[in-house]
C-alpha cells in the first residue's frame, strides 16, 4: 500500500461521491426529467401560495371564534416585536392595549399594513411607506392612550360619555374602576378566553335565531 496521500480535487472539479451514493447522472434520463418537473411544480405552488396570501384588513366584529383566537395571539406577538424593536414607551403602546378596542383596532391595522408592505411581492419603496405611516400612527396611538387613561402600571376602561336618550336599550357604561397592572400576560390570556367565549355565544344565538325562523316559516 502506498503511503502517498490522495491529492484533493481541483477547485473546478466536484468532490468524489461517497461509495454507494447515486448521482443524477446515474439515473435514467426520464426519471431525472420527471424529478425536475415535480420539484418545479412544488416550488411554483409554494411561491404562488406565499405571493397570493395578500394581507386583508381584519374585522374584529365578525371573526369566527377560532379565527378570533388565532388573530389575537398573532397580533399580541407582533405588538411585542414592535415595541421591543422600536423601543416604544407605554405612552404609545401600554401593557393593557388589548383591553381598549381603539388601541386594538389601530394596532391591528398597523400590523396588516406592515404585512402588506413587507410581503415578498411588495415594491421596494413599501418599507419606507410603512415607516412614514408608522410615524403618523404613533401620534394617533398617543392620543388614544391619553383619552383612555391606561398607563404602564395601572389601567381603567376607556370612558364613554352616555348620550341622553341616545343609547341602545340595555347599554351599560363601562366601569371607571382603576386597577393595577401586575400580571399582564395572565390578563391577556384571560382576555382571549373571554372574547372567544363571547363570540361563541353570539354565534350560537345567531344559529338559534336562524333555526327558529326557519321552523316558524314552515307550513
Amino acid at each position: 500500500m502506498s503511503d502517498t496521500p490522495t491529492p484533493p480535487p481541483a477547485e473546478d472539479e466536484p468532490p468524489a461521491p461517497h461509495p454507494g451514493t447515486m448521482r443524477p447522472d446515474d439515473l435514467p434520463p426520464e426519471i431525472v426529467a420527471e424529478a425536475k418537473r415535480i420539484a418545479k411544480e412544488q416550488f411554483t405552488s409554494e411561491m404562488t401560495q406565499v405571493l397570493s396570501a395578500t394581507p386583508r384588513p381584519i374585522n374584529w366584529r365578525t371573526l369566527p371564534p377560532g379565527d378570533l383566537e388565532r388573530e389575537l395571539l398573532e397580533l399580541n406577538q407582533w405588538v411585542d416585536w414592535l415595541r421591543h424593536t422600536y423601543g416604544l414607551p407605554a405612552q404609545v403602546v401600554p401593557p393593557m392595549w388589548h383591553r381598549h378596542p381603539e388601541l386594538l383596532w389601530e394596532l391591528s391595522a398597523l400590523r396588516q399594513h406592515w404585512l402588506f408592505c413587507f410581503d415578498p411581492a411588495a415594491k421596494g419603496n413599501q418599507a419606507l411607506a410603512w415607516h412614514h405611516d408608522f410615524a403618523v400612527a404613533r401620534e394617533r396611538l398617543r392620543d388614544w392612550v391619553t383619552i383612555s387613561g391606561t398607563r404602564l402600571d395601572r389601567d381603567r376602561p376607556t370612558p364613554v360619555a352616555a348620550w341622553p336618550g341616545g343609547e341602545a336599550e340595555g347599554w351599560v357604561a363601562p366601569e371607571s374602576t382603576e386597577k393595577r397592572v401586575i400580571e399582564r400576560t395572565k390578563d391577556f390570556v384571560a382576555f382571549v378566553e373571554e372574547q372567544v367565549t363571547s363570540r361563541v355565544a353570539e354565534q350560537d344565538a345567531t344559529i338559534r335565531e336562524i333555526v327558529n325562523i326557519d321552523w316558524s316559516e314552515r307550513p
